[in-house]
């Protein structure tokens, strides 16, 4: 599934090759992100990424898809014998330049990074992990998904007295829910307009409370929740959507002390007034993860059996059906997560 000059088709391309350290993936399992979409609507982000790691050229393909899981093809120079031929495999998603030592390619967002809308997807020997036992390999393709609410959750350090508010409850918003429900964090609230989205929150993943913001102030309900249980510590927001203006909603909304994550995104940018964040004394953390021990931890917690991402799969596709499904992407009414098999359902 090739993007190029903004449009996406299904076409041949020329096999990607491993350099020295890589491994070569016939690809398995793939899943569709926002960003993934960001990435289409937002070209000129890539365009002038100063950190490198991201690229769009509107002259040249780009595949791509970052969430993966394969079968080792073949090895570039220099491998080792750690992932012999056939074995399952997959990789935190970035293709290392001279070893690492000039910088990263974020795998689906660069030209010479292909990703994994493909039959091929190259990965770093040295970063990919071989995934043994039972587990599916749709599973496994939701690691770097749920990986992200994992290092957001970890961040937060919830405390006994806290009650943690998830604003929206797609792919990011359940993975913060899964990380929080694992550590036992009770009561969760969850906050969104999709009833569908809100059941799959507590039904699968462990929320406890759950809102309609069109109905109820997630505060007004945070509110009620602390002083039916008797917990007083501040706020601790995840915020999983990424719309303009919904921070300085949440900022305004907001009690003394209370701690603000931003998960969702901000691709068409966004303002803040300052003022009124000092004034109501919250504090906001943006981006910066997940982090290798989030990633492989929650690897970990997939193949182990500790974490089951799979009932977020709302549509399992082909790469002829790519297209229409980054259209649903783009709405809350889509699946959670759509996953993508470009070499047929895996075995």
């Amino acid at each position: 599934m090739v993007l190029r000059r903004g449009r996406l088709e299904v076409r041949q391309t020329p096999d990607p090759v491993p350099g020295p350290g890589e491994l070569l993936l016939k690809t398995s399992s793939t899943a569709i992100c926002a960003s993934d979409v960001h990435f289409i609507d937002h070209p000129e982000l890539g365009a002038d990424d100063p950190t490198g790691r991201s690229l769009y050229d509107a002259d040249r393909d780009i595949v791509l898809g970052h969430e993966f899981v394969g079968e080792v093809l073949a090895h570039g120079p220099g491998c080792s014998d750690r992932f012999p031929i056939g074995a399952r495999v997959t990789s935190i998603p970035i293709r290392l330049v001279n070893g690492g030592g000039d910088g990263t390619r974020i795998i689906g967002q660069h030209p010479l990074a292909q990703g994994s809308f493909g039959e091929l997807v190259v990965v770093a020997e040295v970063v990919a992990r071989q995934v043994d036992g039972a587990v599916s390999s749709d599973a496994v393709a939701l690691t770097d998904a749920f990986a992200v609410g994992e290092f957001y959750v970890r961040s937060a350090n919830v405390q006994p007295d806290e009650i943690p508010i998830v604003i929206g409850a797609g792919a990011i918003g359940l993975s913060a829910v899964a990380a929080l429900a694992a550590r036992g964090v009770s009561p969760i609230i969850v906050s969104d307009y999709n009833s569908a989205r809100r059941d799959l929150a507590s039904d699968a993943f462990g929320a406890h409370v759950l809102l309609d913001p069109a109905v109820d102030s997630p505060f007004d309900v945070w509110r009620k929740v602390r002083a039916e249980n008797d917990m007083w510590g501040a706020a601790v927001v995840f915020e999983c959507v990424g719309a303009p203006g919904l921070l300085q909603h949440l900022v305004d909304s907001a009690d003394m002390g209370t701690r603000l994550y931003c998960a969702g995104g901000w691709y068409t940018g966004d303002t803040l007034d300052v003022t009124a964040a000092t004034r109501q004394g919250v504090t906001i953390q943006f981006g910066g993860g997940p982090m290798p021990q989030d990633w492989y931890g929650t690897l970990e917690a997939i193949v182990t059996g500790r974490l089951d991402p799979t009932p977020s799969i709302g549509a399992t596709i082909g790469l002829d059906e790519v297209p229409e499904a980054l259209d649903q992407a783009r709405g809350s009414a889509g699946p959670a997560r759509i996953i993508v098999h470009p070499n047929g359902a895996p075995a």
